[in-house]
């Protein structure tokens, strides 16, 4: 049966963050899992034909989108790239408010790619709440900032690869690339077919990047981390990225892979429209999982850091609330900044208007969070997906 997605939401007591302002005494009216409706609720009541949410305490915000997911709930992608898969991972993560995500498939031979792409346009053809699309990381890479991308699988586009990058069923395509390891031509095609491309692992200079960007390139994959460094006779990649006005940039905040001073100076170049907020989550996230075989070795959490056996990080566990929290308390900017940075800046760098934000015509994926910023409850699509156990509705 089709959840009951009409309905009426009434933050009393509770604030709404909606187009970067925080209003208070606000009421939400949802048809078919759309915001319809979105004025004061001082007057409001719920209506007798339509059931209704009252919040008398904490936040409402957008669904947070993740557009870096390699596991969760104790699988990973790439290990078994199956519809099963795709549902333990995003129930894994919309718990800590995930509610759209690119299910990311690493560097691997093109069978493991294949599979990967088939469940995803699976999981489309079946609606599974939050998936709505595909990120390939690699593996178009370079081998001197693969990280943990297995050297063995790394090469060029192939006539394989194209047709499945070209496909045409995947929702959201995001590739990962070296700028140095395809040719401008190639990231032409890729974005003329309607697929985003990425900049990352690559050791490129600013020249070759910024041609990169001139054929339509229009991000950066962690920034910082698997790329060129900027320094004072040479902008590498992280200067690019800094200096290239309309690019969007992706980046870890787990304490681990980024300084915080180097995450504000990354703030300050980009700004809040442009810095995005991903967790490169591995399958531990959401479980009691300390270690698992990669390809040839093993990683192994420790804390907040997920290493492979040659030292190298590989993934994280952050969750996405973990991470809006970061950007708002440790690096200060703010509730209103972090939120964005984890809903509409994704959203317009995936090209996804409908989604990112509390707004007439916007869809209803909501985040409920307590005064310590922490995740309440969750509704994709209208539907409330996850209630923590503590979480009531007056």
């Amino acid at each position: 049966m089709k959840p009951n997605t009409d309905f009426m939401l009434i933050a009393d007591g509770a604030k709404v963050l909606t187009q970067g302002k925080l209003t208070e005494h606000c009421a939400i009216e949802v048809s078919d899992g759309i915001i319809c409706g979105l004025k004061s609720s001082i007057s409001a009541e719920c209506t007798s034909d339509k059931p209704c949410y009252r919040l008398t305490s904490g936040t409402l915000v957008a669904g947070f989108i993740d557009t870096q997911v390699n596991g969760g709930g104790g699988v990973m992608f790439n290990h078994v790239p199956t519809l099963e898969t795709l549902r333990l991972m995003m129930q894994a993560h919309r718990q800590f408010g995930t509610t759209a995500m690119l299910p990311t498939v690493i560097t691997d031979d093109i069978e493991v790619m294949q599979a990967a792409a088939d469940a995803v346009a699976e999981a489309i053809v079946c609606q599974v709440s939050g998936i709505i699309g595909i990120h390939f990381e690699g593996p178009h890479l370079l081998v001197a900032k693969r990280g943990c991308h297995p050297p063995a699988h790394l090469r060029s586009i192939t006539e394989r690869e194209w047709q499945l990058y070209l496909r045409q069923d995947l929702g959201v395509r995001l590739i990962t690339l070296a700028p140095e390891s395809v040719t401008p031509e190639q990231i032409k095609r890729l974005v003329a077919s309607g697929a985003i491309v990425s900049l990352g692992h690559s050791n490129a200079d600013g020249d070759t990047v910024f041609k990169a960007i001139e054929a339509g390139a229009s991000g950066f994959t962690h920034l910082y981390n698997g790329m060129s460094a900027l320094t004072s006779r040479e902008p590498g990649m992280v200067g690019a990225a800094f200096a290239s006005e309309n690019t969007y940039c992706g980046i870890i905040l787990d304490g681990q892979h980024v300084h915080p001073i180097s995450a504000l100076v990354a703030w300050r170049a980009k700004g809040t429209e442009h810095l995005i907020l991903v967790t490169d989550a591995m399958s531990p996230l959401g479980s009691e999982q300390t270690e698992f075989q990669f390809f040839d070795g093993k990683v192994v959490r420790e804390g907040m850091t997920l290493r492979d056996q040659h030292g190298s990080l590989a993934g994280s566990v952050l969750d996405m609330a973990s991470a809006v929290r970061y950007a708002a308390t440790e690096l200060h900017l703010g509730l209103s900044n972090a939120v964005q940075m984890a809903t509409r800046t994704p959203a317009d760098f995936i090209q996804r208007p409908q989604l990112g934000d509390i707004a007439e015509g916007k869809q209803a994926d909501w985040v409920w969070l307590d005064d310590e910023q922490r995740v309440l409850a969750v509704w994709i699509a209208g539907e409330l997906q996850y209630q923590a156990e503590h979480a009531r509705f007056a």
